[in-house]
């Protein structure tokens, strides 16, 4: 790996690695909770960790920090196994649940009871957070600080055997009322929870803390650098404390800034608020976050990858616009997509010159960015459809659309003159009658003419009537948290960010596309067909992104 290209966490890494620090082991995980689903955020801390074992030979681990059974499922889990392999990346055989660990944990919990350094606390948790202090002030000594040992051993092995009620008790270190850092001020090491667990059942009744659960977890791995994210910077000396404390191996907690995008949030509670009460339509809603969400919008795995590494990393807190996570999509499916032709608003088209009965087949290139994609036929007969926005009776002199007694070109197929306008009673437009040029077959120039306009249609012989539906942010306000008093993060739900149109045509061939296939539909945009399409009599096909770039045409002039 050339200098110029390391961030600071990689920098950090190469020196361990020079100086033989782990013997030269890069060792990483990624350690998300089972209380969720993994949303974009999650996707920067994955291709780090992963990025750097693969760059360095080393490995990285996937476990599951699975110490809160009220708000873990079986479903989440399954659900981040699927969303790490679909980015890109594999753990091998190094699937590991904190879980796994439980009786260890347990057993360095006695260890820190029998060395004086833990005690069971009576206070409640109200009381606990009075004692705490605050920032300006110092906490209090529990009056359970002094307990006998041989008295907490006996409340702990009662607490595990589930003779106690829920929040009567806890574990706690005994480490500094008075630090400035208030997560030294005595935490809660292992809390009581009559809760049954996805893994251990109801094994346990006492559960330890994320804090207790993460470091030594790491240790037990063989883990040599623990990537988190700029919260948990606070929390290092604690994971430092419990290293030095109980012996053992000691990785390197390294923090860098989460990832925060405009227009949408990246907090787990926020995204199961929106979920049960229902404002979209699951964790996999296309308007979500969510990497099973954006799967199902179409995003591609590699444009994810893409825009976490032009994001890099940083050590201070910055919001990133959402337009280059389009910029990324938009490049990155305009190599690989295959076009498709599509009218959203159709009005029929009849050529007055084209024999009745007759139906051509033409040939339209599947992508022009890529040869191999070859070609694919499509039918032409008298009738088709056009876009409504593709004609105007009075335009304006810049416009190279359709409009009456003017030329244009039909994409991968003929030049049409408009020659009237047909309209119904209320004074709408329904039909535009047109004359084609027989030589122009292709969309060339027989006799190197001028048409500037082309535009695209469908055939009325063939065309299918899918359901489209049109996604924008699902918040109007690039922070949506930026509320009025009284007021929270879905007062600036976006009502318009889901749009879905029922007259819409496409050509037929879009059947023959798989779910979560991207494809262009010609000036329209980039699209999917619903994962959760039924069959192809009710298909569903979700805009993935729109064709506009305004972050390219911002900051690549």
């Amino acid at each position: 790996m050339e200098e110029k290209n390391l961030d600071f966490i990689r920098t950090i890494i190469s020196e361990d690695v020079a100086s033989q620090k782990n013997e030269g082991r890069v060792h990483t995980r990624f350690p998300p909770e089972p209380n969720g689903y993994l949303h974009l955020g999650h996707a920067k801390s994955i291709c780090l960790n992963f990025g750097i074992a693969n760059e360095f030979n080393g490995l990285c681990n996937l476990r599951l920090d699975d110490t809160n059974p009220s708000a873990e499922k079986v479903e989440y889990a399954r659900a981040i196994q699927e969303d790490v392999k679909w980015l890109g990346f594999d753990w091998d055989d190094r699937l590991f649940h904190a879980s796994d660990y439980f009786q260890q944990l347990y057993e360095w919990a006695v260890q820190l009871i029998n060395e004086g350094k833990a005690y069971v606390c009576e206070l409640s948790f109200e009381e606990m957070r009075k004692h705490r202090g605050t920032l300006t002030e110092p906490g209090k000594n529990s009056p359970y600080r002094e307990r006998e040992r041989s008295e907490s051993l006996d409340l702990f092995e009662r607490m595990k055997a589930g003779e106690f009620e829920e929040g009567s008790k806890t574990l706690r270190v005994k480490i500094d009322m008075h630090s400035p850092n208030l997560n030294m001020r005595d935490p809660v090491i292992y809390r009581i929870l009559h809760q049954e667990h996805p893994e251990t059942g109801d094994k346990w009744k006492i559960y330890p803390s994320y804090d207790f659960a993460h470091g030594q977890s790491d240790s037990l791995e063989g883990i040599t650098h623990s990537l988190c994210t700029l919260e948990f910077e606070h929390h290092r000396p604690l994971y430092d404390w419990f290293c030095q404390n109980l012996q053992i191996h000691h990785p390197q907690q390294i923090e860098f800034a989460r990832l925060n995008l405009n227009y949408t949030i990246m907090s787990k509670r926020k995204m199961l608020r929106l979920v049960e009460e229902k404002h979209v339509d699951g964790w996999d809603d296309p308007r979500m976050p969510t990497l099973s969400g954006m799967r199902r919008r179409g995003y591609t795995a590699s444009a994810i990858r893409s825009f976490c590494e032009k994001v890099g990393l940083a050590k201070r807190e910055n919001v990133i616009e959402m337009e280059l996570l389009e910029f990324c999509l938009r490049e990155d499916l305009n190599k690989k997509a295959h076009r498709r032709l599509g009218v959203l608003e159709p009005l029929k088209l009849t050529i007055s010159n084209y024999p009745d009965d007759q139906v051509e087949e033409l040939d339209a290139v599947n992508n022009p960015e890529d040869p191999s994609a070859g070609t694919r036929k499509i039918t032409f007969s008298k009738h088709l459809f056009i876009d409504r926005n593709d004609f105007m009776e009075d335009p304006p002199k810049k416009f190279f659309r359709m409009a009456v007694g003017k030329e244009v070109r039909l994409k991968y197929a003929y030049y049409v003159t408009c020659k009237e306008v047909v309209k119904g009673e209320d004074g709408k437009i329904m039909e535009l009658i047109c004359e084609y040029d027989p030589q122009s077959r292709g969309g060339g120039t027989p006799d190197e003419r001028k048409v500037k306009g082309t535009i695209q249609w469908v055939d009325s012989t063939t065309a299918i009537n899918p359901e489209i539906r049109l996604y924008d942010r699902l918040f109007k306000a690039p922070n949506p948290d930026d509320v009025e008093e009284g007021k929270d993060f879905l007062s600036n739900l976006n009502p318009d960010s889901l749009t879905s149109l029922s007259s819409a045509l496409v050509e037929k061939s879009i059947t023959d596309l798989k779910a979560a296939e991207p494809f262009q539909l010609e000036r329209i945009g980039y699209f999917t067909v619903d994962s959760k399409s039924k069959s192809p009599d009710s298909l569903v096909l979700n805009r993935t992104v729109a064709m506009r770039d305004s972050w390219a045409k911002k900051h690549l002039k």
